[in-house]
This record gives structure tokens, C-alpha cells and sequence, in this order.
């Protein structure tokens, strides 16, 4: 099982918590929850991101004709939902667990400030971080990214809709392979998109001990990685 007091950082799709990925399940919230609560009795400092994908997808389709910076307004907006959404499961389990905003909305949720994230961290609550990096053009991978070198994460978890990276897109390309292994600085330089280009910048610039990269889908994958299964991918200095 993992390290006791190894501080990690989840991240978690938004899609995976809707209903056909939109809007929201219940039934998937619970479900994600209770596996955050298993992570947790791992020992490990949980801090988690979750997307906002089943509520607001961004500059797509009609949202082409919004401006940049409303739209992406709105996906930060769309993360704080899940968070709360999240932050009530949790209590409906017994779990502490506390929901930061780095946009400033009190009546919902605490400011993000690094010191008092460390200290929930170290009180054993469950950390949900909400709003991205609080800027337009920034997105989860990003603030993922951000939170985890701010935190002083020995790890980041990525739990995507493919179960690591590729060549090539799997769902495009049927001769794309999968990589176990890979440098943040290969990552960049063969534009695998793994994350976005930035978050993998300033994972390299920053020499970030780990990402795991692995599929979200059966919720248990998370436990099984950190228990030691070699699934999915590693990026690494």
C-alpha cells in the first residue's frame, strides 16, 4: 500500500460523474466518493481535481461564440459544482472533507491559501480543489500541475477516459501503442498531449518526482495503482 503521509493529487474527469457524461449521477458521485474514502484510509494526504466536463465543455459548439474569458469563467464555475457535489457525499460518508476555491466565492467554499491546504492535509481531510488556477486559458492539467508543486505532492494521479499515453490517439489511430514509461522533457518534444503542453512544462521545468497516467474506469484502479500495480503509464524527470 502506499507510503503513510505521501501527499498525492487525484485528478478526476468531470464526464465520468454525469449521466452519458453530462450533467450529474448520483450513483457515480457516491461511488467516486467512496473510493476517495478507501484512498484515503490508505494513508495518504488526498487533495483531488475534478473536471467540469459533464456541466460545461468548454469553447465548443455554440460556447464558439462566447468570449474566451466568459467561457472559461464558466468551466471554473462548472468545477466548483462537482466539488461541492463531492463535498456532500463525502460528509454523507463520515469523511472530512474541505473544498477550496482560487476564485474567492466564501459563501460556497474557503480561499485557496497554500498554508491552509497544508494544514487540512495534515489534519487529515480531504482536499477538493475547485476553480482551476482561478485564470482564463488555464485548464485542470494545469492547475493539477500548480496545486501538486504548491502542496509539495510526492504524486500526481491521473485518471482519464484511456488507460495511459500513446503514440497517437487510441481512439483515431488503431495502430497507436501504449508507453509505460516516458520523460516529461519525450512527452514535450514528441507533442504526445498527455496533458496539456504547459502542465507538462512546468512538470519538467520543476523536475516533479511522478505522474501516473491510467484509466478511470473501475473506480478500484485508483487503490490497485497505489497498492503498486504497474497499469497505465509513468511520467517522470
Amino acid at each position: 500500500m502506499a507510503k503513510g503521509n505521501q501527499r498525492v493529487i487525484l485528478k478526476l474527469s468531470g464526464e465520468a460523474l454525469g449521466e452519458g457524461g453530462r450533467l450529474f449521477s448520483h450513483k457515480a458521485f457516491m461511488a467516486t466518493a467512496e473510493m476517495l474514502v478507501r484512498v484515503k484510509k490508505t494513508g495518504v494526504q488526498l487533495a483531488v481535481v475534478i473536471g467540469g466536463g459533464n456541466v460545461w465543455r468548454g469553447r465548443r459548439g455554440e460556447a464558439k461564440n462566447m468570449g474566451a474569458v466568459a467561457a472559461d469563467q464558466m468551466g471554473m464555475l462548472a468545477t466548483l459544482q462537482n466539488s461541492l457535489y463531492m463535498r456532500d457525499c463525502l460528509a454523507s460518508l463520515g469523511a472530512e472533507a474541505t473544498v477550496m476555491s482560487a476564485v474567492d466565492i466564501l459563501r460556497f467554499a474557503d480561499a485557496y491559501n497554500v498554508t491552509r491546504a497544508q494544514r487540512l492535509l495534515n489534519q487529515g481531510h480531504i482536499l477538493l480543489l475547485a476553480c482551476g488556477t482561478g485564470n482564463p486559458f488555464f485548464s485542470t492539467d494545469s492547475a493539477v500541475v500548480l496545486r501538486a508543486l504548491e502542496l509539495g505532492c510526492d504524486a500526481i494521479y491521473m485518471a482519464k477516459n484511456i488507460d495511459g499515453v500513446y503514440t497517437a490517439d487510441p481512439l483515431t489511430d488503431p495502430n497507436a501503442e501504449l508507453i509505460r514509461e516516458i520523460t516529461y522533457q519525450e512527452c514535450a518534444a514528441r507533442d504526445l498531449r498527455a496533458m496539456d503542453a504547459g502542465a507538462i512544462i512546468q512538470l519538467r521545468d520543476n523536475a516533479f518526482p511522478m505522474v501516473r497516467v491510467f484509466a478511470l474506469e473501475p473506480a478500484d484502479n485508483v487503490l490497485k495503482v497505489l497498492a503498486g500495480d504497474t497499469m497505465g503509464t509513468v511520467m517522470h524527470p
